[in-house]
């Protein structure tokens, strides 16, 4: 008991750290900003006359705007009173993702059987996990899982938080060149502190998120994260190859409960490479006004409040209360919050970026964590991974 006491506090710890360090990079890098168009400000016209290497506008370099994305919640994740459960108060729709994505799962699995029979062949998918973040490990456990109940082929990389680039980069390069691997899948996002390296100094970069992207072959991206997948979603006209996941996932859920996305507004609480951008994009293409919300963003309970489709994909629990919504509103929730609990199976339970209970009392639909998008993220994974299959092999 005391060794578990000492490792609960201990890991305590280094949450706290982390935040004050994320926080003071996050300052630091907010007055470097400032500083660079401060002092660049301050120059007189005529400067560049004296000085041939002075820059021609006032605009940074966009690399040296980012800054880590830290949401200011005074909110922790609680239970809500029992007699909000018991209320005469009408509730929203819940929209019941897990049964959509089970029967998807259930189409592919059948085209998966329909195409060894007469193919020979049947999908792969690669998937490489590095680090042991709780919500990215089940995350794959739930992806191998549904591999394996589909027929696809599925292979598992799994490297330490120590691992180098190059391990990451050889098991990308192995499959890329493996005819039996249709889909590669880098479990994102990398481990935190990996991240935190690659903001504060190139020289001291760990692991190169977007060169190791890069280095996917765009025909096995299934995950969509290729920057010409992402650049094919962006442009009107251009289709890509691959739809990131967890947004395809997001449409097909309004879609399917006719949620009328065209004209309607949209917002998107979250900005990351792996959902806010994607979603908001697709959104766009779906002719949804959308508005994005970050934690730098002034005044976010009002912009969401106005929104017609809220899609929240911040990863902080309780973000998103009552307040925050408009009446009717259709909330599809995306965050997944790892929560300690010894009563669950592997120690933790997930909850999401809305007070659900709050939000039943206020949208005319919304999803539950879990049992809401995750499924449907990785029912939209075999469906890449077979669409994948399919244009190898020319099966129809």
């Amino acid at each position: 008991m005391p060794g578990l006491f000492l490792g609960s506090q201990y890991k305590k710890i280094m949450r706290m750290t982390m935040r004050s360090v994320m926080r003071k990079i996050s300052i630091g890098l907010a007055k470097e900003s400032k500083r660079y168009i401060s002092s660049a400000m301050t120059r007189g016209p005529n400067t560049w006359k004296d000085n041939q290497s002075s820059q021609i506008l006032l605009s940074p370099p966009l690399v040296s705007l980012d800054i880590p994305e830290i949401w200011a919640s005074d909110s922790n994740y609680y239970d809500h009173p029992s007699s909000w459960k018991n209320s005469n108060v009408q509730i929203a729709t819940i929209i019941d993702g897990k049964s959509i994505a089970e029967e998807i799962r259930s189409r592919v699995a059948s085209e998966v059987k329909r195409m060894k029979e007469y193919v020979g062949q049947v999908p792969g998918l690669a998937v490489i996990l590095v680090g042991q973040r709780r919500d990215s490990q089940t995350y794959v456990r739930n992806k191998i899982k549904a591999c394996e109940e589909a027929g696809i082929k599925s292979v598992l990389v799994e490297l330490p938080n120590s691992c180098a680039e190059y391990d990451v980069m050889t098991s990308v390069l192995k499959f890329n060149e493996d005819p039996s691997i249709h889909g590669i899948l880098v479990q994102l996002p990398l481990p935190e502190w990996m991240l935190l390296v690659q903001s504060v100094s190139a020289s001291l970069l760990h692991l190169d998120e977007e060169k190791i992207l890069s280095m996917l072959s765009l025909e096995k991206d299934v995950d969509g994260f290729h920057p010409l997948n992402m650049g094919n979603l962006a442009m009107r006209g251009r289709e890509p190859l691959f739809i990131s996941c967890t947004p395809k996932g997001c449409i097909e859920l309004l879609i399917r409960y006719g949620v009328e996305i065209m004209g309607k507004k949209a917002v998107v609480v979250g900005r990351s490479n792996i959902v806010g951008l994607p979603i908001s994009l697709l959104l766009q293409r779906h002719h949804a006004t959308v508005s994005i919300v970050h934690a730098c963003t002034k005044n976010p309970e009002q912009i969401t409040s106005e929104a017609d489709i809220v899609v929240t994909a911040a990863g902080v629990p309780n973000l998103i209360r009552s307040n925050w919504l408009k009446p009717g509103a259709v909330v599809i929730d995306v965050g997944t919050c790892p929560i300690e609990d010894p009563s669950a199976e592997y120690g933790y339970r997930l909850v999401g970026d809305v007070c659900f209970e709050e939000a039943l009392r206020v949208a005319s639909a919304v999803t539950p964590v879990p049992g809401g998008v995750g499924p449907m993220t990785i029912a939209m994974l075999l469906c890449n991974t077979f669409d994948s299959a399919k244009r190898l092999h020319g099966f129809s």
